[in-house]
């Protein structure tokens, strides 16, 4: 599906008054540094077309399935993310806060594409309760039960751990 099936003609929403719309398809580029929505995968835009004065306040959600590496385990974490929106649609917009009007049409690619890359995992878990690496062989703990010995702790502190073990001794 191309760029087009995110757009939307207008000029009979003043006479009509509110009207729902429905667009799904492809946006590429759709990544943050730890998920990405998964290649080929359409996004689903289901929003209210409601005319205001000089322009046209967009309201509904933007869903999508997201892909990506846990963040404790290194393993496949997935999910569906969904997006609330409301965002108005100008005639003289700016850019920096409304869309643009293009003459009788509006382009909900920019408005899905911000929704969805604004709620895109930035460091996303495969569950909930995942468990993590071993810190020490590095076994998937939610795979094995792993028979390291727990780990003494941060080498970098062991000066300071001497000190205690000190401290305690001598007081």
């Amino acid at each position: 599906m191309t760029r087009t099936d995110f757009r939307v003609g207008i000029a009979s929403l003043a006479r009509q008054g509110s009207r729902r719309e429905h667009r799904r398809g492809q946006i590429a580029g759709l990544a943050v540094s730890g998920s990405r929505v998964r290649p080929g995968s359409e996004i689903d835009v289901n929003v209210l077309l409601e005319p205001v004065t000089h322009g046209v306040m967009v309201s509904g959600r933007v869903d999508a399935q997201w892909e990506g590496e846990c963040r404790r385990c290194l393993g496949q974490a997935t999910g569906a993310l969904h997006a609330e929106v409301r965002e108005l649609y100008e005639e003289h917009s700016s850019g920096d806060e409304t869309y643009p009007l293009a003459g009788d049409e509006l382009d909900l690619e920019p408005l899905a594409r911000d929704a969805v890359l604004l709620e895109l995992p930035q460091a996303p878990l495969c569950r909930e309760e995942c468990r993590g690496l071993c810190p020490t062989c590095g076994a998937d703990l939610n795979e094995v039960r792993c028979e390291c010995p727990p780990a003494g702790g941060d080498p970098r502190w062991a000066a300071l751990d001497s000190l205690r073990q000190t401290d305690s001794h001598g007081s």
